[in-house]
């Protein structure tokens, strides 16, 4: 079987389905750990699913003066991307297989999402939503770099590996990249970069329901919205998984206890987010683009340099 063909086997339904339930209860776990926090109830366990369906079952109205192309693929491209790393990560860590230099193409499909919100916000002609579009173009701009160095640390450490499965492999013989000070530092770095990639607070400035009521996405309804939900909750998955695989070593030799352990770091990643999300308010999008910039940039670089020099 060669890679095309893992990918397909595992994309066109086992591995979407695990991708879906997974990101559901995953959606739900921080719904419910947020509703807590405001002492509330939150919602049943199915909720996620039921929310998806409902939109599915409504009404997609465009909004005058919209492109039709950009206003209707752009929630498309967005879970494309999800997709297509979840699928990467899923093919790498159970199957073994990939292709050179899928690192890269993995960073790239992570910045489909974003550009999708930008793409949806400009394509719907709403004075809220193009600013909504705006402060996701400046938050790409603030933690891409930082996220980059991250993800720079376990390739040089491991010699010029960029592929998932070789990093993996890599791991397996000489332990995690997280062992060491400077794979440490990297992964606390992609956590800050996933909580931005993942659009929750406090980087979810692009939305902003409190601010521009929706912000990007203050124009989607029905099927089309459903499509950008169910694209976040894919990211809830592809992100930590993808971070987890790259820097804290996957799920080992699948293995019972690797398998165990693996599911704890990501649930532990999952927490992380979770426990920042409802701990720290919303930040102004030029006080996140700055923050990337300097508290977060420079022990990214700082990492890369212990890396280089072998620590």
């Amino acid at each position: 079987m060669n890679i095309f063909e893992a990918l397909l086997a595992f994309l066109v339904f086992p591995g979407f389905v695990f991708m879906v339930i997974v990101g559901m209860l995953i959606s739900w776990v921080d719904r419910k750990v947020t509703a807590r926090v405001q002492f509330r109830v939150g919602p049943p366990l199915l909720q996620p699913l039921y929310d998806f369906l409902k939109l599915m079952g409504k009404e997609t109205v465009m909004p005058r003066g919209a492109s039709r192309l950009a206003f209707f693929g752009a929630p498309l491209i967005g879970l494309a991307g999800a997709v297509f790393v979840g699928t990467m990560v899923g093919v790498a860590m159970f199957l073994g297989k990939g292709f050179g230099g899928d690192v890269i193409v993995a960073v790239y499909m992570l910045v489909l999402p974003s550009l999708a919100v930008i793409m949806g916000g400009i394509a719907s002609k709403n004075p809220l939503a193009s600013v909504g579009a705006s402060r996701e173009m400046k938050l790409i701009v603030g933690y891409e770099l930082p996220f980059m160095l991250a993800l720079a640390v376990p390739v040089i450490q491991s010699g010029g590996r960029l592929q998932l499965a070789a990093l993996l492999q890599y791991q397996a013989e000489h332990g995690s990249f997280a062992t060491t000070l400077s794979g440490l530092v990297a992964l606390v770095i992609a956590i800050l970069c996933t909580q931005a990639k993942m659009a929750v607070v406090p980087f979810d400035q692009a939305e902003a329901e409190t601010e521009v009521m929706g912000g990007a996405l203050i124009e989607y309804s029905g099927p089309a919205l459903a499509m950008y939900k169910l694209t976040k909750i894919l990211m809830f998955y592809a992100v930590p998984m993808f971070v987890v695989t790259l820097l804290w070593g996957g799920f080992g030799d699948l293995s019972a206890v690797g398998i165990i352990l693996g599911v704890l770091k990501y649930l532990v990643l999952v927490v992380l987010i979770t426990l920042i999300r409802n701990t720290n308010p919303r930040v102004r999008i030029e006080h996140a683009v700055a923050f990337f910039w300097t508290w977060v940039s420079i022990p990214a670089l700082a990492a890369v340099v212990l890396a280089a020099v072998g620590l």
